[in-house]
């Protein structure tokens, strides 16, 4: 049993801790937060052995009526490899922690990618991760748009890549973040910061990204145009989306039309939280223009080649990374390669509508 500790225990962490208690060859160590909260109460009355992150705080705890197993420093010794899910830049402090106890240890997206060996997504460079001491699960958009591409990639090549990605303000639980009324281009200058991130997994992809921020808490949503360097037909990109487990093809007959009923739907099917760990992508908006004109032959003449696939995806960023983490813990410790992880990970979480 592999051994896993969650240092973080808020939106992220508690989270892959629920999806690591459920995976057949994991054990949760335990988790750890930084104060006492009803997050931590919760932890608590799942059995999940409860740390505090820091250690000068411990009797905040106890006055709390919270029991706590000891300090952070305790689940990283006692870990075979922790996964960081405090908020964005605290990973990066505490990584002289995990080296010291030498630990592996997972970031997530909101660390500077120079701070890891490596970044992660589970469909398109597991093995990069084998062995690695520090790895970081990119961020929910860039594990998106990753899971997106990695097919299209393997199966037509891709030329150029344009995303316009349209962002909640916050989650629902950041009553401090906005904007409150208005559309703000963010940032207003190319790229956005997705393109480069997209670019950790895949180096060689030509990609450009825009970003847009909304009045918004539930989900992302992404307007993509890939160039393609191959001419399919809009079903058959179809068909080969579909056979990827973590894109979920929203059928037209469900007649969802936004974020809103993609979280109804998610809680009526029994999610967890309502979470939803798949892109949703609309399969009526998957579109094929063939005969693209090469760069500098437009109304040239010249032969017309490859492709332009245009579709609309949503992406729910309070959970979409989680069944990357579990993988990435695969990976850190080499238990095995990437097809069976995703499958155990699938199962055990119960991915797929």
């Amino acid at each position: 049993m592999m051994k896993v500790g969650i240092n973080g225990y808020g939106t992220i962490g508690k989270r892959v801790a629920d999806a690591v208690a459920a995976q057949p060859d994991m054990e949760l160590v335990g988790v750890a937060k930084t104060r006492p909260n009803f997050e931590a109460e919760t932890a608590v009355r799942k059995g999940y052995p409860l740390y505090a992150a820091i250690e000068e705080r411990m009797p905040r705890f106890e006055e709390a009526g919270i029991d706590v197993a000891g300090p952070v420093e305790d689940l990283v010794e006692a870990s075979d490899v922790v996964v960081d899910a405090c908020p964005s830049g605290i990973g990066a402090d505490n990584k002289s922690m995990y080296e010291e106890y030498d630990t592996p240890a997972l970031y997530q997206g909101g660390e500077d990618a120079d701070l890891v060996d490596v970044s992660f997504n589970a469909r398109s460079n597991f093995s990069e991760a084998e062995g690695a001491d520090h790895v970081r699960v990119v961020s929910c958009n860039t594990t998106g748009l990753s899971r997106l591409f990695a097919p299209l990639v393997e199966e037509y090549g891709v030329e150029k890549a344009r995303v316009t990605l349209v962002r909640r303000g916050g989650d629902p639980g950041q009553t401090g973040r906005g904007p409150i009324n208005d559309i703000l281009p963010n940032p207003v200058t190319l790229p956005s910061h997705h393109g480069p991130d997209v670019n950790t997994i895949f180096p060689d992809l030509n990609i450009d990204t825009l970003g847009m921020k909304v009045p918004a808490t539930l989900m992302h949503t992404h307007s993509v145009n890939v160039q393609l360097e191959e001419v399919p037909t809009a079903e058959e990109v179809r068909d080969l989306l579909a056979e990827e487990s973590r894109l979920f093809l929203i059928p037209e007959s469900y007649d969802i039309d936004g974020a809103g009923k993609l979280k109804e739907f998610a809680m009526d099917q029994g999610r967890p939280r309502g979470d939803i760990w798949e892109n949703c992508i609309w399969a009526e908006s998957i579109t094929v223009e063939d005969g693209v004109a090469p760069k500098g032959q437009q109304g040239g003449g010249g032969d017309a080649a490859g492709a332009d696939l245009y579709l609309f995806q949503a992406i729910h960023q309070e959970s979409d990374v989680v069944p990357e983490n579990v993988d990435a813990v695969r990976a850190v410790l080499g238990e095995t390669d990437a097809e069976e992880s995703m499958a155990t990970t699938d199962e055990a979480m119960g991915m797929g509508f």
